[in-house]
């Protein structure tokens, strides 16, 4: 029996069993050594505050894209270098249960989700 699947703590993507974790799964937080690299700094933790900060001053239903928590963060010049970050930022959000992730309207995988996203309270 493989164990349960987990989330990277820097980018919010699942990690799948390997057998090469079999002996260290419980020490296993990061999908990639990028990601073991990267972690969560603090601009990290002002897009998942921008994030929530938006839906709170919208309405209960309401959607933001990721570009928006973007734009709040950095500047005219650097809130495209934020869009991966942002989207990062939203897949840790799902993972504690304080978002969902949509497409064309439905929740979706946050690990799978290809393209633009929309980001809404749960």
């Amino acid at each position: 029996m493989t164990p349960e699947p987990k989330t990277c703590q820097s980018c919010g993507r699942t990690i799948e069993w390997r057998k090469k974790w079999e002996r260290d799964w419980d020490q296993v937080r990061y999908c990639s050594a990028s990601c073991r690299k990267r972690g969560v700094s603090e601009v990290d933790r002002r897009l998942e505050t921008a994030i929530t900060d938006l839906l709170a001053q919208r309405a209960r239903t309401a959607t933001i894209c990721p570009s928006d928590a973007a734009r709040l963060v950095g500047d005219e010049d650097t809130w495209r270098d934020l869009m991966e970050p942002a989207r990062r930022a939203a897949r840790r959000l799902v993972e504690r249960g304080e978002v969902e992730i949509t497409q064309a309207g439905h929740v979706v995988d946050p690990s799978t989700a290809k393209g633009p996203i929309r980001i809404r309270r749960r």
